[in-house]
């Protein structure tokens, strides 16, 4: 799998970040809409099992984003 992909999640990943550290709920979901398409689409492409672990971990991460943004989203 290429690095480029990785790449691309790991800026997507930092978009919802900075989206949650300015507040902007809907937005950040959004995006971790946008990025977890992408992670699925990986996913169904990952032939390694390097690609599989990476790709694990972004799972994690962006699961753990959006408790963020729920927690977010419940006190607007």
């Amino acid at each position: 799998m290429e690095n480029n992909k990785f790449t691309d999640l790991k800026k997507g990943v930092q978009e919802i970040i900075d989206l949650i550290a300015s507040k902007n709920g809907k937005e950040a979901n959004n995006k971790l809409a946008e990025v977890s398409e992408d992670l699925d689409e990986l996913l169904d492409f990952a032939e390694d099992d390097e690609d599989l672990i990476e790709i694990s971990k972004y799972q994690v991460l962006l699961n753990q984003l959006q408790q963020k943004i729920i927690a977010l989203n419940g006190q607007l």
